[in-house]
């Protein structure tokens, strides 16, 4: 365990744990000696069953599963990272999206966190104190009008979710803190730079570029990889970084202009 963070004695519910970033968090929350639950769709062979709860987040019902599955294993949780996102958007820009696609961007980015909050922040605020990480991405910031634009509408929605939600709950205890990571090197990210390269006649370095193009380029020269992304997170979850609250941490790079 991390002589300078420590989790022991936690309890935290990460969503989409068992990939990318995802699965890095979860590990690390629980090298730093958290009791974590993730959840998924479908529980990989190397998750036990004791860590993970089966849900489709995408629905209200799933939502409301994952809740009642926490509250009987975890009680009333002291972390809650809401990580899921991610967009399956066509390129074409805005005439491409249609209702339905517009619905499953919302139902995928935005709802879930609603959903989870709404069921399990609460308990948290009755007892005072707690801590929610909502993952947003720069793409609020720097959308990709070509294939992302009801991806970053999303996530938008989800920072200013964000910031009107901690107004509310910090004055009762519980923080409220957003992580904007850019691109990181993920197996959804590669798959993103797939089907770019494809649409556009070419393979996935094809679409690496694009990428980095449209992101007005990475100074560091890479994405971010996802142990970084878990150990921001960690630091905000912790005591640490008690007095951080309604800010968003970007985590991209370089990629968004500074003044």
């Amino acid at each position: 365990m991390s002589a300078f963070l420590n989790l022991e004695g936690k309890k935290a519910l990460v969503t989409s744990g068992t990939r990318g970033a995802g699965a890095a968090t979860v590990r690390l929350l629980r090298e730093l000696g958290a009791e974590v639950l993730t959840t998924a769709r479908t529980r990989p062979a190397n998750i036990a069953e004791a860590d993970f709860v089966t849900a489709d987040l995408t629905t209200a019902q799933g939502c409301a599963d994952l809740a009642a599955a926490v509250q009987h294993r975890l009680g009333t949780p002291d972390i809650l990272v809401h990580m899921l996102g991610g967009s399956s958007a066509p390129a074409g820009g805005f005439a491409a999206l249609d209702d339905g696609q517009w619905q499953r961007e919302l139902d995928l980015n935005l709802m879930p966190a609603v959903r989870l909050d709404r069921a399990l922040l609460p308990q948290m605020v009755a007892r005072g104190s707690g801590v929610i990480v909502h993952v947003t991405s720069i793409q609020n910031r720097l959308p990709l009008p070509d294939a992302t634009t009801a991806y970053a509408a999303a996530k938008a929605a989800l920072s200013t979710y964000s910031k009107s939600l901690s107004k509310e709950v910090s004055p009762r205890g519980v923080r409220i803190v957003r992580v904007s990571p850019g691109w990181i090197a993920t197996e959804a990210s590669v798959h993103l730079a797939e089907r770019l390269g494809a649409e556009h006649g070419g393979g996935v370095e094809a679409g690496k570029q694009l990428i980095m193009q449209a992101l007005g380029g990475i100074p560091i020269g890479r994405p971010a990889h996802p142990e970084e992304v878990a150990s921001l997170i960690a630091f905000l979850v912790s005591e640490r970084a008690g007095s951080i609250t309604g800010t968003e941490h970007v985590i991209d790079g370089g990629t968004i202009p500074t003044a």
